[in-house]
C-alpha cells in the first residue's frame, strides 16, 4: 500500500503528461516558456484572484511573498508552530522572526484568539498555514489584520482546491502561497509553487523578485532570487489541472469513507462550517501514538506524522519562553493515514481495521 501512489496518477495521464513534456522539449523554452504563462492564467482563473504567479517552490512562494512586502530585519511574523519547518524557515531567510500562537484544538490551525495576544510594535505579518488541506479561519484573521494595519500572508501549500464560504483557497489574505510538491493535491514532477494576489503592484515586485529582481527591461530594480518554476514542470501541472476537480471530489470519498469507518473509535477530522478540504493528509488523534503507528507498520500499512515537533521547540526555531499547549499536545497525537484519489475502499477497511486493533490491543 502506498501511502500516495503517483504511479496510478501517472498511468491515467501518462499520453497527456507525455505529450506536454514533448512539445516542451520540441520548443526549447525551458525557463519562463509559453506553459508558465497558460499555467499562470488558468490558475488564477482557478482560484479566483488577479494575478497567480508560479515560482521554483512553496518555499521561494513565501520568501518572495515576505520580500515583496518588504518584511526584514526588526520585524515579526505571527503564525502557527503546528507546521513544516518552511514556513518560519522563509520568515528567517528575510531576516524577520517568527512568532508563534497556539492553534485550535479542533481544526489544528491558527487560533485567531492566540494571534492578537502576540502582535507588538513589531508586527508586520500573519502569516496562516491551512493544515492538511483545510483553510485556517480567514474571516477572523482578516479581521485581527485589518484593525492593526497588518498584513495576512496565507500559507496554503496542503489546501489547494479548498473552499470556505465558496471561495477558493489561494484567494484569502494579502498575498497566498502554494506548493506544487509531488506529495500536494496538485503536484509536479520536482519542487514547485505558485504566488496569488489580487494587488497589482505586490504581483509585479513578486514577479521582479523571481527573477533576480529585474524589470521588463533587465534592469535591476530591487534584490531578487533564482524562483522560477520551470518549464516542464508547468506542463506537467497543465496535465494533471485536467483531471483535478475529479480527484478532488475522489479524495473527500475517500476522506467521508474513512470517517465511516473510523468515526466513534478515535478523533476523527472536523471541517468547520462551509469548508471543504483538499485532504492532502488524512489526520487522526490517537493516544500513544507512536505506539499505534509501529504496530501499522508492522503490518505493511504506511502511516506518517504531521508534524512530531512544534516549530516552537525545533532548535533552529525553540522558544522556551513560551508554552503552546494545545499545539504541543496535538503534535503527540495525530497521526495521517493513508490518503490519494485512487485509494481503493479494501485499502481503506484494511487500515481502518489495523488502526482499531492496534487500539484495541494497546488499551487506554
Amino acid at each position: 500500500m502506498q501511502f500516495i501512489d503517483l504511479d496510478r496518477q501517472y498511468r491515467r495521464i501518462r499520453a497527456d503528461v507525455d505529450a506536454r513534456i514533448a512539445r516542451v522539449l520540441e520548443h526549447g523554452h525551458y525557463i519562463l516558456g509559453p506553459e508558465i504563462d497558460e499555467l499562470e492564467q488558468r490558475l488564477a482563473a482557478y482560484v479566483g484572484v488577479r494575478h497567480a504567479i508560479a515560482v521554483a517552490s512553496g518555499t521561494d512562494a513565501l520568501v518572495i511573498a515576505l520580500l515583496a512586502l518588504g518584511i526584514g530585519p526588526g520585524d515579526e511574523v505571527i503564525t502557527t508552530p503546528l507546521t513544516f519547518a518552511a514556513t518560519a524557515e522563509a520568515v528567517a531567510l528575510v531576516g524577520a522572526r517568527a512568532v508563534f500562537a497556539d492553534i485550535d484544538p479542533v481544526t489544528y490551525n491558527l487560533d485567531p484568539r492566540a494571534v492578537e495576544a502576540q502582535i507588538s510594535a513589531r508586527t508586520r505579518a500573519i502569516l496562516p498555514v491551512d493544515l492538511y488541506g483545510q483553510c485556517a479561519d480567514y474571516a477572523a484573521i482578516e479581521r485581527i489584520a485589518q484593525r492593526h494595519a497588518l498584513a495576512v500572508i496565507a500559507d496554503g501549500a496542503q489546501s489547494f482546491g479548498a473552499t470556505c464560504g465558496g471561495r477558493r483557497a489561494g484567494s484569502f489574505g494579502t498575498v497566498a502561497a502554494t506548493s506544487f510538491y509531488p506529495a500536494k493535491p496538485l503536484g509536479t514532477y520536482g519542487d514547485g509553487g505558485a504566488l496569488f494576489t489580487h494587488d497589482d503592484a505586490l504581483a509585479a515586485a513578486m514577479r521582479q523578485i523571481r527573477v533576480h529582481g529585474q524589470d521588463a527591461t533587465g534592469t535591476h530594480v530591487r534584490v531578487g532570487l533564482t524562483g522560477r518554476l520551470d518549464t516542464i514542470k508547468a506542463a506537467v501541472l497543465l496535465a494533471k489541472l485536467e483531471i483535478f476537480d475529479d480527484e478532488l471530489a475522489a479524495r473527500a470519498r475517500v476522506a467521508q469513507t474513512y470517517d465511516a469507518l473510523l468515526g466513534g473509535a478515535l478523533a476523527t477530522p472536523v471541517l468547520r462550517p462551509q469548508h471543504t478540504s483538499a485532504w492532502a493528509q488524512y489526520t487522526v488523534r490517537v493516544e500513544r501514538r507512536d505506539a499505534v503507528r509501529k504496530a501499522l507498520t508492522a503490518a505493511g500499512i504506511p502511516a506518517r506524522v504531521y508534524y512530531p515537533v512544534p516549530l516552537h521547540r525545533q532548535p533552529a526555531y525553540a522558544n522556551d519562553r513560551i508554552e503552546l499547549p494545545i499545539a504541543e499536545r496535538v503534535a503527540a497525537q495525530v497521526l495521517s493515514l493513508p490518503m490519494h484519489p485512487y485509494l481503493e475502499r479494501a485499502e481503506q477497511e484494511s487500515v481502518a481495521r489495523h488502526l482499531i486493533d492496534a487500539l484495541r490491543q494497546l488499551g487506554p
